[in-house]
């Protein structure tokens, strides 16, 4: 019997088909990126007995621990991508500067940017860990891209992705025409496709919040979560489950998988600091992921993807996952910023009991 498996390499191309102008380049740089993947998977895997020492720290260019797992995830993504002649530049959350493509590499019309580890602070207790990426068209006549030319709001990317390293390894990703998940198979090392348009439930009783930054919250938030904490008893009517993993890549799978919010609000900890999350490497490409399976993601009061960078490490606060919760965080935001009164409405129907509080 043939074999009908898809597998990534052969979505992509059947994707660039269907399209009127198919760019053999985008094809080649995504399958770049995958071989990334695969290589910085292989080195997540063998945790320990990796010639690294994932406990040693040092500090990145935004001022924040960074392992070695970081460096060695960074430089092999940059090396399997800037050889290919798809690329002109890239830029990385673990960079100050975007980086040059050698000299001596054919140069491409496209830009790339990403996150070579995210959640890699959960690496010691070997939870789920990934890679966050996206692509952009550079600007037109552009070979040595500045800072500059990759200030472009999300809704330019022309495709957004994540790789996952867990129990079973994966990719998933938008071409701006759906959600596809692919799964690695070790045995004949490739990815393929298992979770084809991948949707977010637009209701959800699941959400996942830092708790411990509570203190520092701004009131609609703060609303928000105590509704859902108050559960069956109080105005939703529903019980509520809490999450939090602190890796991106791993609340968002467990979102398309099946629903929930995630918030990673703006608070009063640090002023300096607009949001905690990078808009370019974690915001956005995750916002398109979001978006195009169904769900919304703002920062309580932008839409992501319409946001218009103003550097290339910029910070954001970071609100996705089922469009009705997502929604009605939205509108929590919008009272509080009107100067109105955030109440908690008595539901049509309440649990009732047959014995009476003391």
């Amino acid at each position: 019997m043939p074999n009908r498996r898809t597998t990534f390499s052969k979505f992509i191309i059947e994707e660039q088909r269907r399209r009127s102008n198919p760019d053999t380049a985008f094809t080649a740089l995504l399958n770049d990126i995958q071989t990334a993947c695969k290589f910085v998977g292989s080195a997540v895997s063998r945790g320990r007995l990796g010639a690294h020492d994932d406990v040693l720290t040092v500090t990145n260019v935004q001022g924040e621990e960074q392992k070695a797992l970081d460096v060695i995830s960074n430089e092999i993504v940059l090396r399997e991508c800037e050889w290919g002649g798809a690329l002109c530049g890239m830029v990385s959350e673990e960079l100050e500067e975007p980086y040059r493509i050698p000299a001596a590499n054919p140069r491409g019309r496209y830009l790339l940017l990403f996150d070579p580890l995210d959640g890699s602070s959960n690496l010691d207790v070997n939870v789920t860990v990934g890679t966050i990426f996206s692509v952009l068209a550079a600007p037109v006549g552009i070979t040595e891209p500045t800072a500059a030319d990759f200030l472009q709001p999300g809704t330019s990317q022309l495709a957004a992705g994540f790789a996952l390293y867990g129990p079973t390894s994966m990719i998933v990703i938008t071409l701006g025409a759906g959600v596809h998940g692919f799964t690695l198979d070790r045995e004949v090392g490739a990815y393929t496709l298992t979770h084809p348009q991948m949707r977010i439930p637009e209701d959800t009783r699941e959400f996942a919040i830092n708790a411990s930054n509570e203190r520092h919250w701004e009131a609609p938030v703060r609303h928000y979560v105590e509704e859902c904490v108050q559960g069956r008893t109080g105005v939703r009517g529903v019980d509520f489950n809490m999450r939090w993993v602190a890796s991106l890549v791993a609340e968002v799978y467990r979102i398309l998988i099946r629903g929930g919010v995630f918030l990673y609000p703006r608070d009063n900890k640090d002023h300096s600091k607009e949001g905690r999350l990078r808009l370019m490497y974690e915001a956005n490409p995750m916002a398109m992921i979001v978006e195009q399976a169904g769900g919304c993601a703002t920062t309580g009061r932008e839409r992501i993807l319409d946001i218009v960078p103003a550097s290339i490490h910029q910070r954001v606060p970071l609100i996705l996952g089922s469009r009705h919760e997502v929604e009605r965080l939205s509108s929590y935001h919008d009272i509080h910023d009107r100067g109105e009164q955030l109440v908690f409405e008595t539901p049509l129907f309440k649990t009732r009991s047959l014995y009476r509080a003391l």
